[in-house]
């Protein structure tokens, strides 16, 4: 799918700070568009293994995740950046609790009566180190294969994620009220994410993701 956007334009650092600081209307928000197109473009393009390695690993590696947030995060599902920064977040997620988020993917596949546990499609046995292969891959597709897919996939493995905290916040609300409280609004924002990312890949699909 090919897109007609506003192509980046090269400017000083000083312009480039300005702007990330800028109040002026809608300044942020043509930067997330244009740096969210421009790499997608770039690595779609090039398809250099190495790149695509290198884009994939700045949610979880370094410093990077911090640049994409201070242009993405404020961004919707109506647009690319919206949908990137999303998939980002999922991983630095995981990188930050693989086991917490391991646990949560098999009792959310457990308690699952629906087909996203295939959609999602995490290696069996069910691991720390699976599941962040696993969200490497949706990640990946985004840049190489195709991004609705990428999206659907991620969509599900929300789904998945929110009925492993429910289920949990369940076992622990006798024991812990504030940790059932706290997995309980986890499992919301995971379900609001679900909602998201399919939103994000129909847009991706009919063609009006900005």
């Amino acid at each position: 799918m090919t897109r007609e956007h506003q192509r980046p334009v090269l400017q000083p650092t000083s312009d480039f700070d300005w702007i990330i600081g800028s109040d002026e209307p809608g300044a942020s928000h043509r930067l997330a568009q244009e740096t969210s197109w421009a790499l997608l473009d770039r690595v779609r393009a090039g398809a250099d293994p190495a790149v695509v390695e290198r884009v994939v690993g700045l949610a979880s590696t370094g410093p990077g995740i911090d640049d994409i947030a201070e242009l993405w995060a404020r961004e919707g599902t109506h647009s690319l950046a919206g949908v990137l920064w999303r998939l980002y977040l999922l991983r630095r997620v995981v990188a930050g609790d693989a086991e917490g988020s391991a646990e949560l993917f098999r009792r959310g596949s457990a308690a699952a009566s629906t087909i996203d546990p295939v959609v999602a499609g995490a290696a069996e046995p069910v691991t720390p180190a699976s599941i962040e292969e696993l969200c490497d891959t949706i990640l990946r597709g985004a840049f190489v294969g195709d991004l609705g897919s990428a999206l659907d996939r991620a969509a599900s493995y929300c789904r998945i994620m929110a009925l492993g905290a429910a289920d949990l916040a369940d076992t622990r609300d006798v024991h812990d009220d504030a940790h059932a409280e706290q997995l309980t609004k986890r499992a919301l924002r995971y379900s609001t994410m679900a909602q998201e990312l399919h939103a994000g890949a129909r847009r991706w699909r009919d063609g009006s993701l900005a």
